[in-house]
């Protein structure tokens, strides 16, 4: 078995490596930064050198239609004679992908941290959390069981409260890290549900090799479809749910939470509280990449019956890219900028996979973790030189003062707005054909809304750097410098990774059939079309232009009313341009209702815990009380008095007796003994 396994048998090292690195820097006092530092990196970078021989593992022994797969199952506890529970880790195309997005990108930020984190006294904890959070990724995207992929999902979860809240001496920080978690819940309960139902289906331990992904086994999607229609009452009306797309969606729950899907995506922007590298860290590789990936895991469940649980994903997806795209274009803080292009992504990616572009929204997340992540850095970069500054507002110039990070934060911008030949054109190009294609939406929606929302990416993406690199700088207290190397060489690696990445998918003999194979062999694609890349890059174009026209003239004099709040002031529009920028009060309708509900919820069990629960137990106090006294009564009155009395009584018997019959006289005693005697040889004679 070994020998058939070859290196993937210490698959299991990956994410252990950076846990006990987590915990060994945990035991470290805080003025033990650099072997922190140097332990935490050292960890992370053999669980990448590890992480390559597992992708090379895949590539070398993938054939025809087949790819490699392989288990390593574990027995994680028995119950009676039969019953055991497994547990696993599996590597196959997809953990193979996700091991190099997570490890790589999760390396650079590590190596970015030093100089980002070198003031503050913290910086020791704060790599014991980036490791941990690294693990937790890395066990999620390498388990073979659903319920072990759920464990690890909690940490990533923790971990992200841990470092969200890292300045917790902030009450933003707090409140975000509280927001985070606690949204991120409510998806996670329905995830909880799911891993139930899936349980109840199948009978098994919840291994993907049993269930879904890879080689797939068809005995446990037989088993879900096997359950049928479920027939449920709610609020009078009579539903009937198919058991399979219900599963489906309570799965989709966790990854909506994770990856800020519509509604539960309000975390995601707040999640900006954190240190940048924590940021880059969440948006680019590890905790929102986990939902697309949790539904790319259970893809063949999510195609039961008909793939109406597709349908949600796809417009889900859509309207969240749409909706996070129209937000970002009123935004002045460059890191929530940032963010809202982030859910926007992620919807594309939920789009992908809801119109059956598997591969596409699976290669939009490993080029989205490298240009993503460079975005952030360069970000940290600008807010590390502009001494935390972070409105943009109040920049301006940077090109000329920060060359090395101005030009690494452009090419970012680039593949994510779509430019040929960058990594972002031709992934978002691949997921655009797919929704044009697919006929699982009616009227294209999907399609529509992410060419909407590709031209609104390209806008704000423009009006960011025209405000951040261009004109005059505005903040009259910021001197900015470019950044130290252990920072500018990381965003340099980056940058050249979203080129090269671009380059090899353009590639005639490696290019993106390549890629399909690869990660889908079974799968059909619809052919790649140079007419069609070149019409799809007119909607970034688009909104470069528009970018242009409204910000360009303005550049040296942006820091009072905005060029598109004018406009949209003078067309009378500049109620819509308020609620854009108060991102569509979404924060506010939740504290309305949802909040408001919670809170009232509160004070209602607060009014039944003082009043009814506390009233009741002070009755019940008094009526223990005076069945005390009156048994204390009885007690002392009854039955004490009783058995005094009665003792009393014997008492004064035996003294009338004792003066009776022990007189001292022997003959009396005598007479006695004779009396006793007689009566018992009567008694012995009559018997």
């Amino acid at each position: 078995m070994e020998q058939e396994l070859g290196i993937v048998k210490w698959i299991w090292l990956i994410p252990l490596l950076p846990f006990l690195a987590a915990g060994l820097t945990a035991l470290m006092r805080k003025e033990q930064r650099q072997p922190a530092q140097a332990l935490v990196i050292g960890a992370m970078s053999i669980s990448f050198l590890l992480s390559c021989c597992m992708l090379a593992k895949v590539l070398t022994h993938s054939h025809g239609e087949e790819t490699f797969r392989k288990v390593v199952n574990f027995v994680w506890f028995t119950s009676g004679a039969a019953t055991h529970l497994e547990l696993g880790f599996v590597l196959d195309s997809l953990s193979a992908l996700m091991l190099i997005v997570v490890s790589l990108v999760g390396l650079v930020i590590f190596i970015f941290s030093i100089g980002y984190m070198d003031e503050d006294e913290n910086a020791a904890r704060f790599f014991t959390f980036l490791s941990l959070f690294a693990g937790s990724m890395l066990g999620l995207v390498i388990a073979n069981s659903l319920l072990l992929l759920f464990m690890f999902w909690e940490l990533v979860g923790l971990s992200s409260y841990i470092l969200i809240g890292f300045w917790y001496f902030k009450p933003s920080a707090a409140a975000a890290a509280k927001k985070a978690f606690i949204v991120t819940r409510v998806g996670d309960i329905g995830f909880f549900f799911g891993l139930l139902m899936l349980f109840y289906a199948t009978g098994t331990s919840i291994l993907f090799n049993q269930v879904a992904s890879g080689a797939i086994q068809t005995a446990g999607l037989h088993r879900i479809e096997a359950v049928g229609i479920l027939h449920e009452s709610f609020f009078g009306l009579q539903l009937a749910i198919p058991f399979a797309v219900l599963l489906a969606l309570m799965i989709f729950c966790g990854a909506a939470g994770k990856s800020g899907q519509f509604p539960l995506h309000v975390w995601l922007p707040d999640a900006m509280e954190g240190p940048t590298p924590v940021s880059a860290l969440i948006h680019a590789a590890t905790m929102v990449a986990a939902g697309v990936f949790l539904v790319a895991r259970m893809y063949p469940v999510f195609e039961l019956h008909g793939g109406d649980a597709l349908k949600v994903v796809a417009i889900i997806g859509a309207f969240t890219a749409l909706m996070a795209a129209v937000i970002g274009c009123a935004q002045f803080d460059i890191k929530r900028i940032l963010a809202y292009s982030t859910v926007s992504q992620l919807g594309y990616m939920m789009m992908a996979l809801g119109v059956g572009g598997y591969v596409a929204g699976m290669f939009h997340l490993f080029t989205h973790a490298f240009f993503k992540a460079l975005l952030f850095l360069g970000a940290g970069s600008i807010i590390h030189a502009c001494h935390h500054e972070q409105d943009i507002r109040n920049m301006g110039g940077l090109l000329k003062k920060m060359p090395v990070t101005a030009w690494s934060y452009l090419i970012g911008t680039g593949a994510l707005c779509g430019i040929f030949p960058l990594a972002g054109f031709w992934s978002k190009d691949d997921i655009l054909l797919d929704a044009f294609y697919s006929a699982n939406v009616p009227y294209n929606i999907p399609f529509f809304f992410g060419t909407a929302a590709a031209i609104l990416t390209a806008f704000y993406m423009t009006r960011q750097c025209i405000y951040v690199f261009f004109g005059e700088m505005r903040g009259s207290h910021l001197h900015p410098h470019e950044s130290r190397a252990v920072m500018t060489i990381p965003l340099c690696l980056l940058a050249g990774a979203s080129v090269l990445v671009g380059v090899l998918y353009g590639w005639p003999s490696i290019g993106g059939a390549k890629i399909h194979h690869f990660l889908a062999p079974e799968r059909s694609a619809p052919p790649f079309q140079w007419r069609f890349a070149a019409v799809m890059m007119l909607p970034a174009l688009v909104g470069i232009l528009a970018g242009y026209l409204v910000y360009w003239r303005s550049r040296s004099r942006l820091k009072g009313l905005e060029p598109m709040e004018k406009l949209l002031g003078a067309s009378g529009f500049a109620p819509i341009y308020r609620a854009i920028q108060n991102k569509f009060y979404f924060d506010e309708i939740y504290d309305a209702t949802v909040v408001a509900f919670n809170g009232w919820l509160a004070r209602a069990a607060d009014i039944v815990d003082r009043i009814v629960i506390d009233g009741l137990i002070w009755i019940l106090g008094v009526a223990v009380r005076a069945l005390s006294i009156l048994s204390q009564w009885m007690d002392d009155s009854g039955i004490n008095r009783g058995f005094d009395e009665a003792c009393e009584g014997i008492r004064d018997a035996s003294a009338s007796n004792r003066a009776i019959i022990q007189t001292g006289a022997l003959q009396r005693y005598l007479k006695f003994l004779a009396a006793g005697v007689a009566v018992l040889f009567l008694i012995l004679v009559l018997l």
